[in-house]
């Protein structure tokens, strides 16, 4: 009697997720940063979000009123920052970002999105600031202060348009430390993140070209 009991809830598991609305949708998107870091160390006097891009590819998958989207995203990040009252000098972080994202949809295509990413430093160049002169020296390779990978979480919300267009505002916050030289003494050389604990934080405004249809 067990089986059967089994055999029947498994029977009618599979016909609901048979006529269930499955939707698979790959395409690009890309757009606009607005990076930070937080965890500003003392060695600088002000600290500035730093204007970038990114671009790449998603696939999601949408069951019912839920979807979960996979991308891979080159991003441009990092800060800009004052020294001795002098402006213009930057922290240039670039990742292959990927997101995994839940969304939930609402109502007319609107929907609200959350998860983890997993982030790749690509390039790391930045101004550096000595102890001994130069004060600062510009646009240095600064993987050696930077951590390989990062994670963040990310959460925002989208909107899909008509003709395979969809557009959408994310926040990335970061949850690791991305400074390779967190508590040690003073350095003879350092990053705008100095000593201290540091990480990513972006605001990233997205529009994105569906361009593979499948379902319903």
């Amino acid at each position: 009697m067990k089986r059967i009991a089994l055999f029947i809830s498994m029977f009618l598991l599979l016909t609901t997720f048979a006529n269930a609305q499955f939707k698979l949708h790959v395409g690009l998107k890309g757009g606009l940063n607005f990076a930070g870091i937080d965890g500003h160390s003392k060695v600088t006097q002000d600290y500035g979000r730093r204007a970038g891009f990114h671009f790449g590819a998603f696939a999601s998958l949408k069951i019912w009123k839920v979807a979960i989207q996979p991308e891979v995203v080159f991003s441009r990040q990092g800060q800009s920052f004052s020294y001795n009252t002098q402006q213009n000098y930057s922290t240039k972080l670039d990742y292959i970002n990927v997101p995994i994202m839940i969304k939930v949809y609402l109502v007319g295509g609107f929907n609200l999105q959350a998860g983890p990413q997993f982030g790749f430093l690509v390039s790391a160049k930045g101004d550096v600031i000595n102890s001994s002169g130069p004060a600062v020296s510009t646009n240095q390779d600064i993987k050696n202060f930077v951590n390989a990978t990062d994670l963040s979480l990310g959460f925002g919300f989208g909107w899909d348009l008509p003709r395979g267009v969809n557009i959408g505002a994310r926040y990335n916050l970061g949850l690791s430390d991305i400074n390779k030289n967190t508590g040690q003494p003073t350095l003879t050389k350092v990053t705008s993140m100095g000593n201290v604990e540091a990480g990513n934080q972006v605001l990233q405004i997205s529009i994105g070209y569906r361009l593979l249809k499948i379902g319903k």
